[in-house]
């Protein structure tokens, strides 16, 4: 491995798209091949005991590949875009250093992407008053109503927050009220001229969008088979102190069950949706990324031999 340790730039190889596209197992094939090691790029995957509802990757998936940046916070801490790239900055060093090869697996396009982009954050201290006069206008007018300001102000950074996250949607709302530029703008200015990395980027899709609707809806029947409901009863009961968790697609479709408002299978359907939802939305982000070379499982043969074709073409010896 040391042709791939002694680039000038770090070699990097990235696994994305949307939710139940097949991400983790060819992520594990690929580092099973190269002695690779994964780090996850799922911004839910992080907090222990969410296991389920985040379609954690399992020891048994893993099949002994070392995988990072997963339960690695309890469900009340706070966990940003700069932590995991500060963090996944380090872990591709330490990687790259032992002689094997970093690996990004994962579907959070705003990690992957800020990550690869090279941007660097700038620490910007939250001031209490605006936060408590911003928090009060969500109470009084909805995350709605908080999200369409912020993409009337920053429509990049508000097609990467989902309306529901409140606080994500709020913090970028403080930075622009705070520095008088915007979120997107403060990146933009971050990056650097060139790239860290020497990045293969592969991205799954389905030609058939139909047939990766298909796959979400029977990862949900299995969800519900694990013991998802269980997991969202928690999320649910700690809904203040678990504020990330709490407004995240796999536990809040379940709160009208818990409240008494709606029948159970109206929930898994709205989970179905949801993430149907939410897959359009990754296919949207991942779309924009030129660098993203695709494999379309639904059409290619063989996804590990088309990505081993892909990857020989950047220089790997798979």
């Amino acid at each position: 491995m040391a042709d791939l340790v002694n680039e000038k730039k770090p070699r990097l190889i990235v696994v994305c798209g949307p939710t139940a596209s097949g991400k983790t197992g060819l992520g594990v094939a690929l580092a099973q091949r190269l002695d690779g090691e994964i780090i996850s790029a799922d911004s839910m995957q992080i907090y222990r005991g969410l296991d389920v509802g985040t379609a954690k990757v399992t020891p048994q998936e893993t099949a002994g590949i070392p995988h990072h940046l997963i339960d690695i916070c309890e469900p009340s801490q706070l966990f940003s875009v700069a932590d995991f790239v500060d963090r996944a900055r380090i872990l591709i060093e330490e990687i790259t250093a032992r002689g094997r090869v970093p690996m990004i697996v994962g579907g959070t396009g705003l990690y992957i992407s800020c990550l690869l982009d090279g941007v660097r954050f700038v620490d910007q201290p939250p001031v209490d008053a605006l936060r408590a006069r911003l928090e009060t206008e969500a109470a009084n007018l909805g995350a709605q109503a908080m999200w369409e300001r912020l993409n009337a102000l920053d429509p990049q950074a508000a097609a990467g927050i989902h309306p529901n996250n409140v606080k994500r949607v709020l913090r970028a709302l403080e930075i622009f009220e705070q520095t008088g530029s915007t979120m997107s703008q403060q990146v933009a200015a971050s990056r650097p001229e060139q790239p860290p990395y020497d990045a293969a980027v592969l991205g799954l899709r389905f030609a058939d969008r139909q047939r990766l609707y298909d796959r979400i809806d029977h990862r949900v029947d299995d969800m519900a088979a694990q013991g998802i409901l269980a997991e969202a009863e928690t999320v649910w009961r700690n809904s203040g102190e678990y504020a990330t968790a709490a407004q995240a697609i796999g536990y809040k479709e379940f709160f009208p069950y818990f409240e008494g408002s709606a029948p159970l299978a109206q929930c898994v359907e709205e989970l179905k949706r949801a993430s149907r939802r939410y897959a359009k939305r990754q296919l949207t982000w991942f779309g924009r990324m030129p660098q993203v070379q695709w494999i379309e499982p639904d059409v290619t043969a063989d996804v590990l031999q088309r990505a081993c074709e892909l990857l020989r073409e950047k220089g790997y010896p798979v």
